[in-house]
């Protein structure tokens, strides 16, 4: 004879396993390499892993069959500090939405977009955010389907090489990005809209100011880094071991940089962070200089010198962006309501 649970507990056991599932959102956009760079980014993001999805074959291999699935992105994620519905706000800013044969120059079935939800609440956000971009592009037709979650399998064995490419084969990732037109497609579709967070309309129409006026408002040393890029002493900076909660701005244009949760102690002596709290406003640059080929970063309206990016970095990214004290501005947590900056005082709530 059955027991019957008792309703407390099995209220309880349904709401463990709706949490369970609340916190991991699937994704196909193309090369999962890309995929899995750009929402390692993501605020509120604990991890990112490649493999198929979609299709009835099981135990689908990357150089063997994978007929009918899609190549995809399993995320995890922190509800608390990023919900499903800016999840998916920014995973249309990082695919190509009206591409019915593939993503970028990877062209095929496994490379086609898709949303794969796993309740009716995903699969309502996921619609109404579909018809958001589709009001939004009234000419062209967006054809990301969205579709049931199924089965995933994770990329492993021989082939978990895929899995964190981007990190393990920095230089071939980036060749392959470039050569692949992802970003420039990307660019000529959102523009300015390509964002994680509803911060950029502040700096949309952003003016940079002249040389002279920087010459004014900056110190000698944060016009020296900003603008010549420069570098500024190890340990005798305003912030290598600041451990204050808050943002970090770029001095310059006030874009949201970095955050207080992803710094960590480097023992280098400048500021480190394992990734940018808002991505589109950190670009990355090949810098050709005395150290080698290095990797330079620097803010996307103000094209300020903010430091470098190393793959010595702890986990989850394993990345170091070394970064200048001068070419920021701190703003702790009890102020950023008032300094405009509101949308990420939730990093840090108790």
């Amino acid at each position: 004879m059955k027991k019957k649970l008792p309703g407390l507990l099995l209220i309880s056991l349904l709401s463990l396993s709706f949490n369970a599932s609340a916190d991991k959102a699937i994704l196909a956009g193309g090369c999962f390499w890309c995929m899995e760079a750009d929402f390692e980014k993501l605020t509120g993001v604990t991890s990112v892993v490649s493999g198929f999805t979609g299709g009835i074959l099981q135990n689908p291999t990357y150089s063997g069959n994978h007929t009918s699935h899609y190549e995809a992105v399993e995320i995890s994620y922190d509800p608390t500090k990023v919900s499903y519905k800016k999840l998916l706000d920014y995973y249309w800013q990082h695919i190509d939405p009206f591409d019915d044969k593939g993503q970028f120059c990877d062209k095929g079935p496994s490379y086609l977009s898709a949303i794969f939800v796993a309740s009716e609440q995903e699969r309502q956000i996921a619609e109404q955010s579909k018809l958001q971009i589709t009001k939004e592009f009234p000419n062209n037709k967006v054809v990301t389907p969205i579709l049931n979650t199924s089965v995933f399998y994770p990329i492993k064995g021989k082939e978990s090489y895929h899995q964190d490419y981007y990190k393990s084969n920095p230089i071939r990732y980036k060749a392959y990005r470039w050569n692949c037109g992802r970003d420039k497609r990307l660019k000529a579709i959102w523009g300015e809209k390509q964002a994680v967070t509803g911060h950029v309309e502040k700096t949309a129409n952003y003016s940079k100011p002249t040389q002279a006026e920087l010459k004014q408002k900056l110190t000698p040393l944060q016009y020296k880094v900003t603008q010549k890029s420069g570098t500024e002493p190890s340990f005798k900076n305003e912030y290598w071991d600041n451990k204050q909660a808050g943002i970090y701005v770029d001095i310059v244009s006030g874009e949201p940089l970095f955050s207080s949760s992803d710094k960590f102690k480097s023992g280098t002596g400048w500021p480190s962070f394992t990734k940018p709290l808002a991505p589109q406003n950190v670009l990355e640059k090949e810098d050709r200089g005395f150290f080698g080929v290095r990797t330079e970063v620097v803010s996307n309206k103000a094209n300020s010198h903010l430091g470098h990016v190393f793959n010595d970095g702890p986990k989850p990214t394993g990345l170091r962006y070394c970064i200048n004290s001068a070419s920021l501005r701190f703003i702790p947590k009890q102020d950023l309501e008032k300094e405009g900056f509101g949308e990420y005082a939730k990093l840090f709530k108790d």
